[in-house]
Formats: C-alpha cells, structure tokens, sequence
C-alpha cells in the first residue's frame, strides 16, 4: 500500500485515500488528452506552420515538437505534463520498493531495479525538458531532451520487461502474467515504431519526398501512445493498492 510518510495507518489519519487503477488512469490521461488536444487544436487552426518543413514538400501531419511548440498549444501541453509529472515520480519510486520486496535475495535484479529506477526519473526528466523548452525556442535544448526522454525511456521498458520476465517464472498471479505479457508486447511495438519513425525522418532529411514527414510524423504518435500504454500497466502491476496521504493525530504534532 503506499502511503504518505508515516509508517502505520492505524496511528495516522487518512487526508486522502485513492483506488492506484484511478491514480494510474488519471496520470495516463493528463498527457494524453493533452497531445490529443494540441494536435487538434494545431490541425484546425496552424495547419500550415506545424505541417511546414524545410523541403517545402507536401505534408499532412504535424510532428508532436511542431504541434506543441505555438499558442495555446505550449500552454495546454505543459500545464498537462506540470501536473502529470508529481506522479509520475511517485510512480517511479512506488516500482522500486516493489522490486525490492520481490527480489530481496537476487542482487543481479536488485541492481537492475536501481538502474531501471535512474532511467524512470531520467525519462521523466528528459519529457519535463523538452516540454518546457520548445524546438521555436531553443531547439538543440529540445533536441537533447528528446534524445533523454526516448534513450532512457526504451531502456527503462527494456529493464522492466527483464525484471517481469523473472516475476512471471517465480509467481502465478493473473494479474502479473497479464502484465508481464502487454509489457513485453507494447515494448516490441515501441521499438519497431520508433525505429520506423527514425528511418522516415532520415529519408525525408535526405530525399525530400512528398508525404514521407507524415509517415514519420505517424510512428511519433505511435511512439508516444504505446509509451503511455506501457506505464498504464501499472494499473494490473498495483491494482489492489492505494495511494494514501495521512496526518498523525493531534497529540502526535510538535
């Protein structure tokens, strides 16, 4: 169960008590709901500037740097990561205690939860970057917090799917196998996506086709959705948990 910072519920006073499945929903929903509505929001009414390239080619789509880059675009994609970030960290450490309890005698995997740990809060530092600093602002900045947010994010998948391969041989829960199984598959896609928007974006930078920045643009979204999918399987990982902030009782405070 987590729980705020004092150890025993039944000395501590309940502030809030929330389902994890609705913590983890809302968390998902922040930047998602977000992207959907910049794209929206870019298409209908900045279809030219978030589809232009340098190519000066036909382009249908705008990549998610372009379409979160203008007003009120920015605005709603930051307040949405801003407030989807605290939990996200939480989030983060919540998984390392998990792994600790679970692999208490197994060093090798002690070591992967700790690095696994890094790469979540690296990941979700990298996202905080380039959203704060747009590629119209300073675009090596934004080019560099991208390169953090997609390098640790496919490592920290990549170390949890390690981590859940071995769970999934020692225990029997549904809940864990189902997890351990989406986990895997939603990596694999994330990898192909990423690797298809990487050679798309190569190609156009190169050949300057018609329509190839959309394709790119396409796998982005694929990439960024299956992310999203992937850190919502923590609604099988602490379904039965919740997340409580407590006070101590009047006579407890100083």
């Amino acid at each position: 169960m987590l729980q705020g910072p004092y150890s025993s519920l039944d000395r501590d006073r309940p502030l809030i008590r929330v389902p994890f499945t609705s913590f983890a929903v809302a968390t998902v929903l922040l930047p998602l709901t977000g992207l959907i509505a910049c794209l929206f929001t870019s298409i209908l009414y900045h279809y030219e500037d978030a589809t232009y390239t340098h190519c000066k080619v036909s382009n249908y789509l705008p990549s998610i740097s372009s379409a979160i880059s203008r007003v009120p675009e920015r605005y709603i994609w930051r307040s949405c990561i801003g407030l989807h970030s605290a939990p996200r960290f939480l989030v983060s450490a919540a998984y390392f205690s998990f792994y600790r309890g679970r692999f208490s005698s197994r060093p090798l995997e002690q070591l992967l939860s700790v690095l696994n740990l890094i790469c979540s809060l690296t990941e979700n530092t990298g996202l905080l970057l380039l959203t704060y600093v747009s590629s119209t602002e300073t675009y090596n900045v934004h080019k560099y917090g991208f390169a953090v947010f997609m390098g640790s994010s496919l490592l920290h998948m990549l170390i949890t799917c390690r981590l859940w391969m071995v769970i999934r041989r020692h225990y029997v829960h549904s809940e864990e196998k189902t997890s351990c199984v989406w986990k895997l598959r939603l990596f694999l896609f994330n990898v192909c996506c990423f690797l298809s928007a990487a050679y798309f974006f190569r190609r156009h930078n190169q050949h300057c086709e018609a329509g190839v920045y959309t394709l790119f643009s396409l796998f982005e979204y694929l990439v960024v959705f299956s992310n999203m999918a992937f850190h919502m399987t923590a609604f099988w990982d602490f379904g039965s948990k919740e997340v409580i902030v407590a006070a101590p009782p009047e006579d407890k405070r100083y």
